[in-house]
């Protein structure tokens, strides 16, 4: 039991407390976004990205709001283990892989989502302001997560995050 007690990793914000605005951030994003899923409105303007998804068209089985809140509660799961990181070693790590797994799923839709390329700016590297630009901010989510990851393993190895 003394073993499932010691923290694997410390928390990201022991390297360096800019940090904790990225977590904070994280929790936020998550949140507020796991919390709209919820909702009629995000889960008929999400269905169609769904659908297109080869990872996630399996959801189609919940109809479209459970898929939505299925979504949802991972978001907010997510955003729960990301609060308890502030607190929790193993926490920190494991909200942190969370929020990366989670927003490079979102990101893979960038390839599946039809209408994403903007034609009428002369095609790709013109994207559209959604689904395209919508899809695209999840890049700086997947950056934020690793951050927070990779600092949490680091303090682990005792590696300062100046000589990385």
């Amino acid at each position: 039991m003394q073993y499932l007690m010691k923290p694997r990793f410390l928390i990201a914000e022991s390297a360096s407390r800019d940090l904790a605005l990225l977590r904070w951030a994280l929790v936020l994003v998550s949140l507020w976004s796991g919390a709209m899923k919820f909702t009629v409105y995000d889960a008929n303007n999400i269905a169609p990205l769904i659908a297109g998804s080869p990872l996630l068209s399996w959801l189609s089985i919940f109809g479209v709001q459970g898929e939505s809140s299925f979504i949802g509660f991972i978001q907010l799961a997510t955003a729960f283990a990301l609060t308890a990181g502030a607190f929790s070693a193993l926490c920190s790590a494991l909200g942190a892989a969370m929020s990366m797994c989670f927003s490079l799923i979102t990101l893979s839709l960038f390839v599946t989502t039809p209408g994403v390329v903007e034609s009428s700016a002369g095609g790709f590297p013109a994207i559209s302001t959604v689904p395209g630009q919508f899809l695209l901010k999840d890049l700086v989510l997947i950056a934020a997560s690793l951050v927070l990851l990779l600092n949490s393993i680091r303090q682990r190895r005792g590696v300062s995050p100046s000589s990385t």
